[in-house]
């Protein structure tokens, strides 16, 4: 979405869009008083469009321009993570032509698929576990993989670390000791305390698909832009 060709449109969603924070966030930084709006407090209601300046913590928010979406095939070793913050993150080894932010963290150990977006709603909407939407991976452990591990794997596995028990999800065998493995939630390293639970070790984890959005043949620490009717179909499911 262009805010420059849209009516005004909450504070709360204006922040959102333009990657700075969730609305259940900025709702809260309103309330705080964090939130300026031309040099006023906005309030939960105040309404702004791209003509009025918006400050954060007395930083300015820019309105998001034309959704943007990446895919990345993040190499094992590198972690998500801000720019300044550590020597291994994906950004000091990325160069995209606009500021963008990650959909979902995949852990230092785990490589493949991970999309990148100027678009802090879409952000958003893609991480909600309510949303259903589907994350595949290819998973490699320490030992064969049997009928019971597929059966117990995609009935829900107890994590009392989390205190909770995974989504049924999909689990297809792929060779003797790999599986493939469809989820629609992303607790933290899932997949490991998954595998963990029931006595196996994960040795190699790669996200190949989320949503319509697949890796293919991309080059490890390579990237490409979703357009056209990738996109359209993403968006529509979002």
């Amino acid at each position: 979405m262009n805010i420059s060709n849209e009516k005004k449109i909450r504070i709360n969603k204006y922040l959102s869009e333009a990657g700075v924070l969730s609305r259940r966030k900025a709702d809260e930084a309103v309330q705080n008083g964090e939130v300026l709006v031309n040099g006023v407090p906005a309030g939960l209601g105040t309404q702004v469009g791209p003509e009025d300046e918006v400050l954060y913590r007395g930083e300015p928010v820019l309105a998001r321009q034309d959704t943007r979406v990446f895919v990345y095939n993040k190499p094992m070793g590198l972690v998500c993570t801000a720019k300044d913050a550590d020597k291994d993150s994906i950004f000091r080894r990325l160069s995209l032509p606009v500021p963008c932010m990650y959909v979902g963290r995949l852990d230092k150990d785990s490589q493949g698929l991970l999309l990148l977006t100027n678009d802090g709603d879409l952000s958003n909407q893609l991480q909600k576990a309510r949303n259903h939407h589907e994350k595949e991976y290819v998973v490699r452990v320490d030992k064969p993989v049997t009928s019971y591990f597929l059966k117990k794997m995609s009935s829900g596995v107890e994590i009392p670390e989390l205190e909770t028990t995974t989504r049924p999800c999909k689990v297809f065998r792929q060779g003797q000791n790999s599986f493939r493995i469809i989820l629609t939630q992303g607790l933290n390293r899932q997949i490991r305390r998954m595998c963990s639970e029931l006595g196996y070790k994960v040795t190699f984890l790669k996200r190949i698909r989320e949503c319509n959005i697949l890796l293919g043949d991309l080059e490890p620490g390579g990237y490409r832009e979703v357009t056209g009717r990738e996109l359209e179909e993403l968006m529509k499911r979002v």
